[in-house]
């Protein structure tokens, strides 16, 4: 199994049984269309998460279930450290598989349907809350109050540590080095914990956070602290705005942007021709893609009819909300076959973490299912599709939002220059996917 494969999406100009001239034009049509029919008939907000949504009761049961789902997490969480610590440094190591496919692909899926999945089964929230409750200390408070001028600027670091140590670092599918970053990240987050209490966790894991703004689009919130089920872009439009929001989903959109770029043959000629080691050029390429994301999305939602200049530094966090639907249709069309095959090989590798033919988990057996990769036409519709549902759900976010913060004369006209981005990134975005 090669290493460059597993760490990355799969995905080409083969996949696609169209044009990509005419996937992009028809994408675009219908990023148009949508707004001109928002335009007409959607003249005012819609969405309140302060009042929408249907309570449920919550059975006593739900607390016991909150701590078999910790003890599972847990469990899962030990036996792919064993794995990482006993196993031997080949492929078909698990921990690979979990790390890059069943951790940072699978966090989607799971947050969809679940609302904050990771939050529920995360090691380092778990070991917090057992620490605090030997303490006796409130397990939300730590020894300082987080400083809310930070926001979500840790999560920021931590996604693009992540994204660098899947997509650039040279050795990412070593083992030495996936134990290393972690440990780092685990350290990191208990000794956040114990400062700040679990606030650092919901606003510095990267995967806590990347889950929890997924997991916004599930159909599962939360109103003056009762379970609701409402419209998913209700649950969206409820998203804490705090400094940093932007950036992650920079980062988050970024990433995933640079990972169809980086070998496509443009790139791979430029890396060649700098003759130097390739981790430099793609850093920087990095960096580009998830700055000028960031950059371009904040210039234009500021680019508005709001004169207070106050108001306008914070309209690209306000906005930043819509852009987790484009995430999520970018993750779905760069990595559902990746997660679907690689998916389950790593199930079948688990079965056996530390390759003594052992079959603990009963899937060692398992023939992986290569339905996908051999039909095309549902493989690329199914892109497509996601990379357009995303966007038009992004555009139905922004313009709610829109209609509640601008100027009633401003309203329509304050939106295009957010429009105009939202073309470019669907139009980017399927060129990459399909003609690199």
């Amino acid at each position: 199994m090669d290493g460059t494969v597993l760490a990355h999406g799969l995905g080409g100009a083969k996949d696609l049984p169209i044009p990509v001239d005419m996937a992009v034009a028809g994408a675009v049509a219908a990023l148009v269309i949508s707004f001109s029919v928002l335009a007409l008939a959607w003249r005012t907000p819609r969405y309140d998460a302060s009042r929408g949504g249907l309570p449920l009761t919550v059975p006593p049961a739900a607390t016991a279930l909150s701590w078999v789902l910790r003890a599972l997490g847990m469990a899962f969480f030990l036996y792919v450290a064993m794995a990482a610590v006993l196993g031997e440094d080949t492929l078909v190591n698990p921990v690979f598989g979990s790390f890059y496919v069943l951790l940072w692909v699978g966090i989607v899926p799971a947050s969809l349907l679940f609302g904050p999945f990771f939050k529920a089964v995360s090691p380092a929230r778990t070991l917090a809350m057992l620490v605090a409750k030997l303490t006796g200390a409130p397990a939300d408070r730590g020894l300082l109050p987080y400083p809310e001028r930070l926001g979500y600027w840790p999560a920021a670091l931590t996604l693009f540590a992540f994204v660098w140590m899947e997509l650039v670092f040279p050795h990412a599918t070593q083992l030495g080095p996936v134990r290393l970053w972690f440990a780092l990240y685990l350290g990191t987050m208990l000794i956040g914990s114990a400062v700040y209490g679990t606030t650092f966790l919901a606003r510095a894991d990267p995967f806590e956070v990347y889950s929890t703004l997924v997991g916004r689009l599930s159909v599962w919130g939360r109103r003056d602290g009762r379970l609701v089920v409402r419209s998913p872009l209700a649950n969206l439009d409820a998203t804490p705005v705090r400094p940093g929001l932007v950036a992650v989903v920079g980062v988050l959109l970024g990433s995933t942007a640079y990972d169809s770029f980086r070998e496509s043959p443009t790139w791979l000629r430029v890396v060649q021709s700098l003759g130097i080691e390739r981790a430099w050029p793609d850093t920087a390429a990095l960096v580009v893609f998830t700055a000028g994301v960031t950059l371009v999305f904040a210039a234009a939602t500021v680019a508005t009819g709001v004169s207070d200049h106050q108001a306008r530094r914070h309209l690209p966090d306000l906005f930043a909300h819509s852009v987790v639907p484009i995430i999520v249709g970018y993750m779905v069309a760069h990595y559902v076959n990746f997660f679907v095959e690689f998916g389950q090989r790593t199930l079948i590798d688990l079965s056996d973490p530390l390759t003594t033919g052992a079959d603990y988990l009963g899937t060692g057996d398992w023939q992986i299912n290569y339905w996908l990769s051999m039909h095309p036409t549902v493989l690329a519709s199914t892109k497509v599709l996601a990379i357009v549902t995303g966007h038009v759900l992004g555009v139905v976010a922004a313009h709610d939002r829109a209609m509640k913060l601008l100027p009633r004369k401003h309203q329509l006209v304050g939106q295009l220059p957010l429009l105009f981005v939202m073309v470019g990134f669907t139009a980017g975005g399927l060129y990459l996917l399909f003609a690199s």
